[in-house]
């Protein structure tokens, strides 16, 4: 019985959250290990799928690089990275977009709807949703050349968001779906471009004005140089500290993606630890949240 009514409890304490954030918008971003582990990939499910029922309107972008990774070694396919970023020709741009659209989009339906929610898959050609160009990536010069012209690197069909047409998203919550989008763009070809995800994520979130953006990754949030959780960010100081060597690697980007769906409309962002178990109902839910929110 004590048990019970603890359960009890805590409903009665998310009800404010609840009431908060119903009709209003929360874009995830879903990677790491919440997309590897079967034991979380359901609760991924059960938890988006919870969300709708209350009248929040969930959307998710996808990443899937291990996945990708492993049908290019099936291939013998070599994948190659410059400054962090897969260097995608056409042939590798085949294997991306049949991974990402073709099957990690189609298991993230197909696992929401197994539990019971209504998903549909999208990628960024549908409907011109991700308009991209060409990631323009500079050369990084030795300090004997810093005076001379960047040199630029060719990446291949790697992209940026350039515009988000979210006409199509807005349609599908008026019908009650929830959107799963797979991170690939459209340029003025008609070609697709590889998007990394974090940054398709913070620019729907900054076009449909969202209450919260989510990163899901695979530690427990951005972390000062002794290892602590940084458990709220300000926007302004971000800079300063990646300068400081705060942040550093991978988390600069995830980082600077919160600021810039910050400067783009977005009331919250946060980077979360998806290893956990219902992370996204933590964060929402409950008065601390768990992760770094940057504000």
């Amino acid at each position: 019985m004590h048990e019970s009514i603890d359960r009890a409890k805590g409903l009665i304490e998310s009800l404010p959250y609840m009431q908060k954030f119903r009709h209003k918008t929360v874009v995830i971003k879903y990677g790491g290990h919440a997309m590897v582990d079967e034991n979380l990939k359901k609760q991924f499910a059960l938890d988006i799928i919870l969300m709708k029922h209350i009248g929040i309107n969930p959307v998710i972008v996808h990443g899937g690089g291990p996945q990708i990774n492993l049908l290019l070694d099936r291939l013998s396919i070599e994948p190659s990275y410059v400054q962090g970023m897969r260097v995608t020709d056409g042939e590798t741009m085949s294997v991306v977009e049949m991974v990402l659209v073709g099957k990690v989009n189609k298991e993230i339906v197909g696992n929401i709807n197994h539990c019971g929610g209504r998903a549909v898959g999208l990628s960024g050609r549908d409907a011109d949703l991700i308009c991209a160009e060409k990631l323009q990536v500079n050369k990084k010069n030795d300090e004997a050349l810093k005076d001379a012209p960047p040199e630029l690197i060719d990446l291949g069909r790697v992209g940026q968001v350039t515009h988000v047409n979210p006409e199509v998203l807005r349609a599908l919550d008026q019908q009650d779906f929830i959107p799963v989008i797979a991170p690939v763009g459209v340029g003025e070809d008609g070609q697709a471009f590889n998007i990394n995800a974090d940054l398709v994520a913070g620019a729907i979130a900054g076009e449909l004005k969202a209450a919260k953006l989510i990163l899901l990754t695979d530690v427990a949030g951005v972390q000062d140089n002794e290892g602590n959780l940084m458990q709220s960010l300000k926007q302004n100081a971000l800079e300063k500290t990646i300068e400081d060597g705060v942040i550093s690697g991978g988390m600069i980007p995830k980082v600077r993606c919160c600021a810039d769906a910050l400067s783009r409309g977005v009331k919250k962002t946060h980077i979360i630890d998806g290893r956990v178990e219902h992370a996204i109902l933590l964060e929402i839910f409950t008065r601390d949240g768990i992760g770094t929110e940057i504000v």
